[in-house]
């Protein structure tokens, strides 16, 4: 009964404020064609990435985490006309549904999609010299969130902002006996946030029709 009024909620709250899109409806859509997991985030919080975003001035946006592209184009739209996002991603099939949703929005252009191991790609990023990211946003395999964390602050300035998702995995973030990967990996990253020298942190926990999870939220500092 709670899920349905959670659900409810988020119904009404996408429908006053997150207008229907074609583009991002039919990423949705030929996601789920393609038998991509449906992990990504809903519209609501795509819209929140969106305005995070904007309110940030964001310039270079980092993902870490592209799935169909779903994010990806909510953080796009969000780029002036001369702004860029580079969004890594493990899986060939999902970078392909990706390449295809993003041209389809019209913000293929701004978009690098970089297929490979996360943490070797976040490696070339640094050995290349790549420019600082204004806002980064986690969202890959949880276990190597740590990894993900130390890596993109390699990659940040101060005042970069970084957002890490489904921190709260249905609170057993909160049990320090669950061997599961997934949680033993957020875990380390939200103590690494709490603990890193450059970071102010919070964490967020949210419900919704993506259930009881919720996210973190970081500035870097120095």
């Amino acid at each position: 009964m709670q899920d349905e009024r959670w659900n409810e909620v988020d119904d009404y709250f996408c429908r006053q404020l997150v207008p229907q899109d074609a583009a991002l409806e039919a990423a949705l859509a030929d996601s789920a064609a393609a038998g991509l997991p449906a992990i990504n985030v809903a519209p609501n919080q795509g819209k929140f990435l969106n305005l995070l975003a904007r309110i940030h001035g964001a310039r270079r946006i980092l993902e870490i985490g592209t799935l169909g592209g779903y994010s990806t184009i909510w953080l796009a739209r969000a780029l002036p006309e001369n702004g860029r996002l580079v969004t890594l991603e493990y899986e060939p099939r999902h970078v392909e549904v990706a390449a295809a949703n993003l041209a389809r929005a019209g913000v293929a252009g701004k978009v690098d999609i970089i297929q490979g191991a996360a943490a070797d790609s976040l490696q070339r990023l640094i050995d290349d010299g790549a420019a600082p990211f204004d806002l980064v946003f986690i969202d890959a395999d949880k276990p190597n969130n740590p990894v993900y964390l130390e890596l993109a602050l390699r990659l940040s300035r101060p005042g970069t902002v970084i957002v890490g998702d489904n921190v709260v995995r249905a609170g057993e973030v909160a049990n320090p006996a669950n061997p599961d990967p997934a949680i033993v990996g957020t875990r380390r990253f939200i103590e690494l946030m709490g603990g890193h020298p450059r970071l102010s942190a919070t964490a967020i926990q949210t419900v919704g029709g993506k259930g009881y999870d919720g996210f973190a939220l970081a500035i870097v500092e120095g």
